[in-house]
This record gives C-alpha cells, structure tokens and sequence, in this order.
C-alpha cells in the first residue's frame, strides 16, 4: 500500500531526502548497503552536494542510514534500527508501506489504548468529559480529527506521557490513514458507539468499563481495516 505524500513545497534538499526514501524502501539501496560516493549520488539526484549532505543529514538523525566518518555511509534495516521519525518520513514522501504495516499498527494501538483510556477515566474523568463533548459532524474528515485528538488527550490524560509520545510518533500515520478508514459509514457508526460507550463509563468512574470498551473498539477497527484491504485489493487485481 502506498500513502499519499503530505503537501511538500519539495526543497531541493527534500527532493534528494525523498529519492533517497523511495530507493531504500524499494531495495535501490537494500540494508547494509553504502551509497555511493558523495560526487556520484549528488549527480544521480541531481543536487548540490551541500544539499545533499543536508539530506544525508536527516536521514542519519531519522534512522535511515548511518553517516560514518572516512567510510562510505551504511544503509540501516530501517524495520528493524529504524526510530518513529521513519513513519513521519514515510507520509512525507508517500513511500510504500510494507505488507501489513497499517494492521501491525492498529495492533500496537489495541496494546496500549485499552490502557490509557482505563487509566485516563480514573485519574482525569473530567478531562475526559471535555474530549466527549463535542462530538464530530458525520463527514469523514471530521471524525479523523476527532478521533486523534481524543486518543492523544485520552493518553495524556492517562498521565503516563510514554503513551503521549509514542502516539505523536505516528501521527502523520494516522491523519493519512484514518480519512479513507472513516469514509466507510459503518466505521463512522461503530465509532459513535465507542465514544457513547466511554462517556458512560466516565459517568460512573468505572475504568474497567472503559478499558473493555477502547479493547472491543481497536479489535473492531482492525477487522474493518483489513475489510477494507481486501476490496482494495480486489480493485487492484
């Protein structure tokens, strides 16, 4: 599955990032590889070799490659030596996901949303209140937005900032993802059925309660996204 790029005023120096991107998840640049010589690669993405050591700069901060002083720059197993930052790149250049990336995410949210929302009810109801107010306008992009925000407030609300922070992590991800998961109607429904759900257990200070719902939510929305998968796939073949 390809993601769509976020808008990009496409920098020369982000020109050269995204190539690079696209080449190692491609297997251009397979993992522990070294790139080429500073002169050739700058002629190949036809930049400045100023523009691009910037480049080879974030990628080295990012996780994607490894800058080694007097040797030819390695390119890491971002899978596996990778940071979060690789999901942010990832959006940015619209790169292709791997098979089962978006489920194997939905999956590290079911491990930890449960828990947040359980202890975001215990230890802040009013702040969870708040979240639940106002409620989206049944359009696709709305409910994206809403949703986001609840789980991040409901995770710093948890008043563990781990969850904050691993959230914030794939947070590009997820704005990206969510719109085409929320223009199903059903999606939109079941989600109303989760707030509902946990509005009430705010009302009765019941965390368990909470913690039950947010787990039946995550495992519903990875059935629906691996649903919506399959007709992509369907469309495609």
């Amino acid at each position: 599955m390809t993601v769509t790029a976020l808008p990009s005023h496409r920098r020369p120096a982000a020109h050269a990032e995204s190539e690079l991107v696209s080449r190692i998840l491609s297997g251009g640049f397979p993992p522990d590889s070294t790139l080429p010589a500073e002169r050739e690669l700058a002629a190949q993405l036809g930049v400045t070799r100023p523009t691009l050591r910037e480049a080879l700069q974030r990628l080295d901060r990012d996780g994607w490659l490894e800058i080694r002083h007097g040797k030819p720059t390695r390119v890491r197993d971002v899978w596996r030596e990778g940071g979060l930052n690789v999901l942010s790149a990832v959006v940015r250049f619209g790169a292709e996901l791997p098979p089962r990336f978006v489920t194997n995410l939905l999956e590290v949210r079911l491990a930890m949303a449960p828990a947040y929302a359980r202890a975001a009810v215990e230890e802040a109801p009013a702040e969870v209140t708040r979240l639940l107010a106002v409620r989206p306008d049944d359009t696709a992009e709305a409910f994206a937005s809403f949703d986001w925000q609840l789980h991040v407030g409901l995770a710093m609300a948890s008043r563990n900032p781990v969850f904050t922070l691993i959230l914030n992590g794939f947070g590009e991800l997820y704005r990206v993802l969510a719109q085409p998961y929320f223009e199903e109607p059903a999606a939109r429904e079941s989600s109303r059925g989760f707030y509902d759900a946990l509005e009430k257990a705010v009302r009765t200070h019941n965390g368990a309660r909470a913690e039950k719902a947010t787990r039946e939510a995550m495992v519903h929305s990875i059935e629906r996204w691996k649903a919506i998968e399959r007709a992509l796939a369907k469309e495609q073949a």
